[in-house]
């Protein structure tokens, strides 16, 4: 590489720029202009050398209809401009510096015109000139011709570095966009780790895919990782992302480093950008409980099709599409047998327990455990990301597990590995070390060993599990209705307000055929039966035979008491009691029978089992495995303590009253 500024320098260089639109622009619009302008500057010097071959094979060609590959060609990049303009000539006149620009832009190759489309740059062309602006910051980045001296690589940082600033000034947003770097670098050793050994032979073709890549942070830095392991290494890093301009910060870092892949625009549930196309590995941080009501005709048509799309397993409940994204990538992964795939997401809590036995959430978890591809889970400090605090977790997932891993998975609690940030970004007070990078990659590589070693130091911090340690049967546990009867003053305004009985004609008389029984009770029902029937006639009020009428009438008279008569069907079979109904989750592998006499029966002898209300559900309790009881302090330690402020606060009045 030409000697030249580091790409730390070059990049504080290129903010410093911001001071400029300090005043005009809100901070988190400086990258509206910032990134752009980075790109366009960078792309005019790296094709400096080449400038006039294109204009002249261009001016060759010009009859030609699509000569796009020959000016390519003689660019010797991926893209190239045909404007006689350059970005001096843009800036050298104050009053056409708009009309300059614009015409240099339409110049560009359509993939360079396309980023400026979606980073809405037009636009920010107008707001510079209207805010006379546009002359002095383009000249400032005209300054900056040495920005083609960086490599690919350094220039890459620059451009990362520049998305970080953007993000840390959009705290509101960063998160929807934006993985802080030491997330992305432990995933990225969780996710190749693994595989270091065999990445790091000759001649492999590695697809990468991020299906909610934002800005490109996740695929930039796994390809680092790759590159780092084995240089030779043929890599294409494909993404997809919906947000306009963030799909334009990605392209544009594809575009400097002169990265081989692609990153499709579009929604990944409605429009999957690269159908039918696997990879070797994934990795998504996709936004945490963003509902996905806007695609749903389209999902709930594909799911339709069973595992003949992607979303055979489930549909989760509408607001939170965080599994849809689990389903989406486990549809793209290699087949098992043509070398299989590793992908890694970030989750919420959520997608862990949320909802019930048989519910759209526990049967993708079923299913994706049934065949045994979740490897691990890994729990993250919390205060990790811009926009939010709650806890996360990495999960991965391989169709190629290691043979000590079949059947099984890893949980690994990592949520004391942090330190505390000098200065809070948005949500953000946490961040992971390198060194904590280093120790928890090497504890879940070893995990298996640790887990079964009770004298390890970092026993505690890891647990292995069967895959089917996480199913159980839901029960429904029974009770027997039991009810007493009585005519009170309540039971006749019942009956006076009871739905069923609005529209019956005799209702009013037969309330008052039953007033002059106020007080009465009776323990069974074929008492109170007989009872009623008989007040009726008395009164000469017709006993009504429609069951709505019936069941109206005796939910008005009926009460539940535990001494009160055990309710039956006709065929004899014993009603159950609502109010009295429970549910007990029991693991997969316990015989039911056994759990109910051992932890039910001698509770509630009364109680039964309704088996055709039993439901298999999968849930992962991850804090409920790794809780420690901590017991409360001795309350003479607490008296202590308060008697000590108290003191203390005594002798700061002192001082104040003299």
């Amino acid at each position: 590489m030409t000697s030249g500024p580091t790409h730390e320098q070059m990049a504080a260089r290129i903010w410093s720029i911001a001071d400029r639109l300090r005043g005009d622009y809100k901070r988190h619009e400086y990258g509206s202009v910032i990134l752009p302008y980075t790109v366009l500057r960078r792309l005019d010097a790296v094709m400096g050398p080449t400038r006039q071959a294109v204009r002249d094979r261009a001016e060759a060609t010009k009859d030609i209809e699509n000569n796009q590959k020959v000016l390519e060609g003689a660019s010797g990049l991926p893209y190239f401009n045909t404007s006689k303009q350059d970005f001096e000539t843009v800036g050298s006149d104050d009053s056409g510096v708009a009309k300059n620009l614009r015409d240099y832009l339409r110049g560009y190759s359509p993939n360079v015109r396309l980023i400026m489309e979606r980073f809405d740059f037009d636009n920010q062309i107008t707001r510079l000139a209207t805010t006379k602006l546009l002359y002095q910051v383009h000249n400032r980045f005209v300054a900056m011709a040495d920005l083609g001296q960086l490599s690919n690589e350094d220039m890459g940082y620059v451009f990362e570095h520049l998305i970080r600033k953007f993000a840390e000034d959009s705290n509101e947003t960063a998160g929807e966009h934006f993985t802080p770097r030491e997330v992305i670098e432990l995933m990225a050793n969780l996710l190749i780790a693994p595989d270091s050994s065999t990445v790091a032979g000759r001649g492999h073709v590695i697809n990468i895919l991020d299906p909610a890549c934002g800005t490109g942070g996740m695929l930039s830095v796994a390809a680092d990782h790759i590159t780092n392991i084995n240089s030779r290494v043929n890599l294409f890093l494909f993404g997809q992302e919906i947000n306009a301009e963030s799909w334009a910060i990605c392209e544009s870092e594809m575009l400097i480093r002169n990265q081989r892949g692609t990153i499709h625009y579009g929604n990944s549930f409605s429009d999957d950008g690269f159908k039918d196309t696997t990879f070797e590995y994934m990795l998504a941080n996709p936004p945490f409980g963003v509902e996905w009501k806007k695609v749903e005709p389209e999902v709930r048509d594909e799911a339709d099709r069973g595992h003949g799309g992607r979303f055979g397993a489930g549909l989760p409940r509408i607001n939170d599409g965080s599994l849809l994204f689990l389903q989406h990538m486990i549809s793209k992964m290699v087949p098992v047998e043509d070398g299989g795939t590793r992908l890694a997401v970030v989750f919420n809590g959520s997608p862990l327990f949320t909802g019930a036995a048989e519910s759209g959430e526990s049967k993708i978890r079923q299913w994706i455990l049934e065949n045994d591809w979740l490897e691990g889970i890994v729990a993250l400090p919390d205060q990790l990301f811009y926009n939010t605090g709650i806890s996360t977790y990495f999960w991965i997932l391989s169709n190629r597990k290691s043979r000590s891993l079949r059947d099984k998975v890893i949980l690994l609690d990592a949520r004391d590995q942090w330190e505390k940030l000098r200065k809070s970004l948005g949500d953000k007070r946490k961040f992971i070390t390198k060194d904590q990078i280093a120790d928890i990659t090497r504890l879940y590589l070893d995990a298996v060993t640790v887990g079964a070693d009770s004298d390890h130091p970092s026993h505690g911090k890891v647990k292995i599990f069967r895959t089917r340690d996480f199913g159980y049967h839901r029960i429904t546990v029974e009770r027997p209705l039991k009810l007493r009867f009585e005519v009170t003053d309540d039971t006749l305004d019942a009956l006076a307000h009871a739905k069923p009985l609005a529209d019956w004609a005799d209702r009013d008389d037969f309330i008052d055929a039953l007033r002059p029984h106020i007080g009465a009770m009776w323990w069974t029902k074929k008492e109170a039966t007989n009872a009623l029937h008989k007040a009726a006639a008395d009164h000469a009020t017709p006993w009504p035979k429609a069951a709505a009428l019936l069941k109206g009438i005796w939910a008005a008279v009926s009460i539940s008491d535990p001494e009160g008569e055990v309710q039956k069907k006709q065929d004899g079979t014993i009603l159950p009691d609502p109010d009295l109904r429970d549910y007990e989750n029991i693991p997969l592998d316990e015989d039911v029978e056994v759990y109910f006499s051992r932890e039910v029966i001698p509770h509630v002898p009364d109680a039964w089992i309704d088996y055709n209300k039993t439901k298999v559900g999968y849930e992962i309790p991850f804090t409920r495995h790794f809780y420690v009881y901590s017991p409360p302090r001795p309350l003479a330690e607490i008296d202590a303590e308060l008697r000590e402020l108290e003191n203390r606060i005594q002798k700061l009045l002192g001082e104040v009253t003299g």
